[in-house]
């Protein structure tokens, strides 16, 4: 394993990105130079490069289209890519599109990251349609891991309803999650957690770490031309 490299999976709407955000964000602040790479091809609305003047404020590098390709769904930045993951002074997270369609992406550097090393954590959010059971979070499972041509290992727990999840909601998505950390013989590494309703958790609930997050990437509803306006709640 190389915690240099990390890799975020999953659903469509899991959460991967404000996560992947937040893990950057939070070597920024542990005095690193980290890189976030934004490979999702998928939905536009909810892409790391919505937030790329907050990166850069916190010291964050990102890796995206620029310009007139800023909404491009196509991997033009390649080469770019591969030159991070394979600077051994840098730590690189990717950000993959849902499910195996966005993971197909990640695919194209099956060989440079195997080389490098890499973990590759799948965020499952079990109030999210399709993922609401054990057999169909596998089958999800099974076609990430082929399209990626990439083996996952790690599970991040981060179940939430938006503005109504409860620390019920958050604790019944882990025990979940605990069952297909168990079925997969995958580790359930933390689970995430807005930081006001982490405050109201209690650890004892929890064979894993709590691992409180900031929202950043807001529903294109809530935001404002500037695109900067918090709301409440968990993604």
């Amino acid at each position: 394993m190389n915690e240099r490299i990390k890799i975020f999976v999953g659903h469509f709407g899991s959460g991967k990105s404000e996560i992947a955000i937040n893990e950057v964000i939070s070597a920024a602040n542990r005095g690193l130079c980290p890189t976030l790479v934004d490979l999702d091809v998928i939905k536009p609305y909810f892409r790391c490069r919505l937030v790329r003047e907050t990166l850069a404020d916190k010291g964050v590098q990102l890796i995206a289209p620029e310009g007139d390709r800023f909404w491009a769904d196509l991997p033009i930045i390649l080469p770019e890519i591969k030159g991070a993951i394979q600077d051994s002074t840098r730590l690189v997270c990717l950000d993959s599109g849902g499910d195996d369609t966005g993971a197909r992406v990640l695919g194209s550097f099956s060989e440079v990251l195997t080389e490098s090393g890499y973990e590759m954590d799948l965020v499952v959010n079990m109030k999210r349609p399709f993922t609401d059971g054990l057999d169909s979070l596998t089958a999800m499972v099974d076609r990430i891991r082929g399209a990626a041509r990439l083996t996952i290992t790690g599970i991040v727990s981060n179940t939430h309803l938006m503005d109504d999840t409860t620390p019920e909601v958050i604790h019944k998505g882990y025990l979940e999650a605990e069952k297909l950390s168990a079925k997969l013989h995958i580790p359930l590494r933390y689970v995430v957690a807005h930081k006001d309703m982490a405050e109201t958790l209690d650890p004892t609930d929890f064979t894993c770490p709590i691992r409180p997050i900031e929202r950043y990437i807001l529903p294109p509803f809530a935001r404002t031309p500037e695109g900067r306006r918090p709301i409440r709640g968990v993604i």
